[in-house]
């Protein structure tokens, strides 16, 4: 569920309005105040990001079983310990490197000894191909968390192990990326085998206790969002654009006058923590997401939202429920069948991965290695990628526990 505050930012201020957001003069007392460094950052890939700061690159290709085209990133160190790393909701490889050298994830990981591999699931703007299907259809997007859990991270995660030689891979997710993990693990059950530590960030499974006031307000609007996009067609849900890149320019740079708006939708999404967010950062991180998905997706969610307690597949409706499934509701996910060993990392103010949803899941979880609190009252959804101070209050024990669960296991 990352990064809703920017989706939600851009409605307000640019997308409802793009002509006159295209407007609005750039020349004067706004891009030109913005460090050119982050414009740049704005603009780059991440294997371009990758290279501009001096660590070595690959993209890789790979076909899921349905037919999807997913790009991989790698920051390559042959021969060592394989981290897989899957982004949250919107967002993409971009996400564990926007932030730099000096704060992001995946640097971290690689100066930890670390192989690092990052995901792209489908539909995001590294993975919007597909081997028949076209980007305009409502085929192609026809998916939500769980056919990544069922195609695309199986797919990833055995192309990394098959080009590095190792048995078992490390696998990081933050938000959408640990829901598809557990439909992974669920469904497909020998994917359990091929992990050594789960590290889940922010994990979304059960949703009743969401505090944010813009998913409450939104989530008893599924049934009727749905139909709106099935009637108008809008299957693809804001993807990367220039227009995105232009607003975060505009609109939320450190002079501008609406950088309070774009900072105040941020904490009514995830939850307040002005301390831990590094505003001069938000043009770059508006050039990378939001990166595209479906508008299933959300829908999905909004259902897990009104669930009232329950983790369970895609809801069509009574008819096509009986069709699909052999039942009126949609069958829940069996979180007792994630027999991989998870570490779970969450916070008191994360505002879509409330303590008493973790603590839920807690409870379902049959082989729980770690559970890790952060020690900032504050810390939100958001900040477990993008915090000022992710590094000492999240990564260093990340990193930790899965060191010490390497030393029990043959891995080559």
């Amino acid at each position: 569920m990352r990064n809703l505050f920017l989706i939600s930012s851009l409605l307000i201020i640019g997308l409802l309005h793009p002509v006159e957001l295209l407007s609005i003069p750039i020349s004067e007392g706004t891009v030109d105040e913005i460090d050119p460094s982050i414009k740049e950052d704005a603009y780059l890939t991440t294997p371009e990001l990758l290279k501009k700061y001096g660590y070595p690159a690959e993209v890789h290709s790979m076909v899921t079983a349905d037919g999807y085209i997913l790009e991989m990133h790698r920051i390559p160190r042959p021969g060592a310990i394989p981290v897989y790393l899957q982004h949250g909701l919107m967002d993409s490889s971009g996400g564990w490197v926007i932030m730099g050298p000096h704060s992001a994830f995946a640097y971290y990981l690689y100066d930890h000894g670390y192989d690092v591999w990052m995901g792209n699931c489908r539909g995001t703007r590294y993975s919007r191909n597909h081997t028949h299907l076209s980007l305009r259809s409502k085929e192609y997007w026809d998916f939500t968390f769980h056919e990544m859990g069922t195609n695309d991270l199986p797919t990833m995660i055995d192309y990394v192990i098959e080009n590095t030689g190792f048995k078992k891979i490390h696998y990081v997710g933050h938000s959408q990326g640990t829901t598809a993990f557990f439909v992974m693990c669920i469904l497909r059950p020998g994917y359990c085998d091929k992990v050594i530590t789960m590290q889940a960030l922010a994990p979304v499974a059960h949703m009743e206790h969401t505090q944010s006031p813009l998913i409450k307000v939104i989530a008893p609007m599924t049934d009727f969002a749905e139909s709106v996009t099935k009637l108008l067609g809008i299957y693809e849900f804001l993807p990367n654009s220039h227009i995105m890149r232009l607003a975060g320019q505009v609109l939320c740079h450190d002079e501008a006058v609406t950088q309070v708006v774009c900072t105040n939708i941020i904490f009514l999404v995830m939850g307040y923590n002005s301390e831990q967010l590094n505003t001069t950062m938000l043009p770059a991180i508006l050039g990378h997401v939001p990166a595209g998905t479906s508008s299933k997706q959300f829908i999905h969610y909004g259902q897990i939202v009104n669930a009232k307690g329950r983790f369970r597949m895609y809801d069509y409706g009574i008819v096509k429920n009986l069709v699909k499934y052999g039942s009126f509701k949609p069958p829940s996910y069996d979180l007792s069948k994630v027999t991989a060993p998870v570490a779970l990392h969450f916070s008191k103010n994360d505002w879509l991965a409330d303590t008493k949803d973790v603590a839920k899941l807690q409870n379902e979880l049959p082989n729980i290695i770690k559970e890790y609190l952060v020690p900032e009252p504050k810390f939100n959804h958001l900040d477990f990628i993008l915090a000022i101070d992710s590094r000492t209050l999240v990564y260093d024990d990340v990193i930790k526990s899965m060191k010490e669960y390497e030393s029990k296991l043959s891995l080559n």
